[in-house]
């Protein structure tokens, strides 16, 4: 008691020596503060119970008076209950005042005991149990009431997430031995019963009931969570149909242990137009800079039934296309769906060349270039494993010219194909996942088809991080066409393999890789055309190091071809990139080189730019 009174008189008598002191100064040049004898969280700890810092004499006043206890709050919060302070104020006149505070820490308080008990419905739920076995507070720490409040909050936070409605803390306290330096901590909570779900109504929307209820992903008196009421927002966010959603627990209207749940809807614009500009650098033949222009035009909701279209019309040089999609929600909006699709798309593949007898080389004149027609009805379900399952009726046309010659195939493929992604996390660049897909395509002469052909295609993606900063990306395509030798050049090249390009062979071009024929023009020019293969089989290794958490450097090697059963060239490319990864998706630049020339390639090296997740 002496002690408090000596240093409350001390301190008044310096305020009040220094308020017949006449100074100006410049605001926020008050005080100078210097702490010494601590430091880190401690530090940091310190300042911010001492608050800002003074702009006018008045409060320097009072943030001196007021400094010891909250310099003493801020030691006692951080576990020391015997800390020595000193302090000393410096005069400067006109200038800033200096506040020496020096800071004895004393020894720490530890944790002797720790005690949390849970009763009600709660204490068996396996998600309080997952908690509580993360915990890593344990019995030697030091004491930190910030820690000890945190819990408290998740405890409370993870109660009320779970539908506890009714919990309350039978105890919460630290008790504090200050002569053996311990504390035991105490928390009991009893979470009572746990609520459920009850009738989920909707608003706003003008699509059929059945059809809303259908996105539900529980039912009805399932146990409350947050998780369940995210799961709903994320399935009604994925039918594109709405602008806003509000899901809305009623906990005023509770009947019983039921929570009524509330959606609000807002409908997306009845059209939407979207502008796309961009370019593809080093994915043609000769490196060129390809422009492109998009136009996209979605209908969200044609009717009441929840049918949308979405039709694209992209315009480049060498590869315009137009393409119309149609979908009919089935059983499930998103789950099961039926897409019917027409379009015309002009592409090119591989390289052709002339011989030049002078120069005794083949040099480039183009590419084969080949337009589809395309009409395919497809439906698309996701099964309750989480695997996509899709059987589809595609009927063709594609026109292009090989060796001199004109083909005009027709094809009627009837396919199906499974697959699967696996992620680690739910960011747009995943630390860890997989990836696998799995294809079957057949046609027949006897169903309207040119020849006889069944498809084979399979691709799988696996991603690791190790140690936080070594990300591992590996790839491998393998496909086949089943078919006979006579029936080869009535196989479109769209339906053939090539490899090459950024999601292939980066040390070549796009589709520029894959078997090829030599023949003689009408002018009786030596011709050099690559013109696919009736197998693939590319695979890839990527290792990428985190320099901050947004940038990446990397390095690579792909390996693989396009192939025929008499013509097999394995080519292999290195190379390295730098990635950032942006709030949109990591943005890559890419420089492949090809460590082999082939017969139509020389100088094989390629930059790629390229945007988007690998799952």
């Amino acid at each position: 008691m002496l002690k408090s009174l000596l240093r409350v008189l001390t301190i008044t008598l310096l305020l009040i020596s220094a308020t017949c002191v006449t100074f100006s100064v410049r605001a926020n040049d008050w005080i100078t503060l210097k702490i010494k004898g601590v430091e880190g969280s401690l530090a940091r700890n310190v300042k911010a119970h001492l608050g800002t810092l003074p702009d006018s004499s008045v409060q320097r006043r009072a943030f001196i008076f007021n400094a010891e206890d909250n310099i003493e709050a801020a030691m006692h919060s951080m576990g020391y209950y015997h800390s020595k302070i000193s302090q000393h104020v410096i005069n400067n006149d006109k200038k800033a005042w200096v506040f020496n505070i020096d800071i004895d820490a004393g020894p720490p308080t530890l944790i002797s005991w720790i005690d949390i008990q849970v009763k009600g419905e709660m204490r068996n739920d396996p998600v309080f149990e997952k908690w509580l076995s993360q915990l890593t507070i344990r019995p030697g720490d030091r004491l930190n009431q910030g820690v000890y409040e945190d819990i408290k909050s998740q405890l409370l936070t993870l109660a009320l997430a779970r539908g506890y409605f009714d919990g309350k803390f039978d105890q919460a306290r630290i008790a504090v031995n200050r002569d053996f330096n311990t504390a035991k901590i105490s928390l009991y909570y009893d979470s009572g019963k746990r609520y459920h779900i009850g009738k989920v109504s909707f608003t706003g929307s003008t699509l059929e009931p059945q059809i809303l209820e259908q996105l539900i992903p529980f039912k009805l008196d399932a146990p409350y969570s947050t998780a369940n009421l995210g799961q709903l927002n994320r399935q009604l966010l994925d039918t594109g149909y709405f602008s806003n959603i509000k899901v809305l627990p009623l906990v005023d209207q509770v009947k019983g242990l039921q929570v009524p749940v509330r959606v609000e809807l807002s409908s997306r614009p009845y059209h939407s137009i979207e502008l796309g500009l961009g370019a593809d650098i080093g994915n043609t033949v000769d490196n060129n800079l390809e422009p492109r222009v998009r136009v996209t035009w979605r209908t969200p909701q044609i009717n009441k039934y929840g049918h949308s279209q979405e039709t694209t019309a992209e315009w480049s040089p060498d590869k315009p296309k137009f393409l119309t999609t149609y979908t009919i929600p089935l059983s499930h909006p998103i789950d099961d769906q039926l897409k019917i699709r027409v379009g015309i798309l002009r592409d090119k593949y591989g390289v052709t060349q002339v011989y030049n007898p002078d120069e005794r080389q083949f040099n480039n004149t183009g590419q084969l270039e080949a337009t589809k027609k395309v009409l395919a009805v497809i439906r698309h379900q996701r099964l309750k494993s989480k695997w996509l399952f899709n059987y589809s009726a595609e009927v063709m046309n594609e026109n292009y010219t090989q060796s001199g010659v004109d083909y005009d195939p027709k094809f009627v493929l009837f396919g199906t194909s499974l697959s699967k992604t696996v992620r680690g996390d739910n960011s747009l660049d995943p630390k860890s996942g997989f990836f696998q897909f799995y294809s079957l395509e057949y046609a027949d002469p006897n169903l309207g088809s040119e020849v006889r052909l069944a498809r084979l295609q399979s691709k799988f993606i696996w991603i690791d991080t190790f140690f936080e900063k070594h990300r591992i990306v590996s790839r491998l395509d393998m496909a086949a066409n089943l078919t006979s030798n006579n029936s080869l050049a009535e196989i479109p090249p769209s339906l053939r393999y090539f490899a090459g390009g950024d999601q292939s062979i980066r040390g070549y071009s796009y589709n520029e890789l894959g078997p090829s024929i030599d023949s003689v023009n009408a002018e009786g020019e030596v011709i050099r055309e690559v013109i696919g293969g009736r197998y693939l089989m590319v695979g890839s290794l990527e290792y990428q190091y985190y320099l901050t958490p947004h940038w990446r450097v990397a390095t690579f090697v792909d390996a693989g071809n396009a192939f025929d059963v008499n013509q097999i060239e394995l080519v292999t490319s290195v190379g390295a990139g730098i990635h950032w990864i942006s709030p949109i998706g990591p943005v890559k630049l890419d420089v492949g080189i090809g460590l082999k020339e082939t017969d139509t390639i020389s100088r094989p090296w390629r930059i790629h730019i390229t945007m988007g997740s690998v799952l």
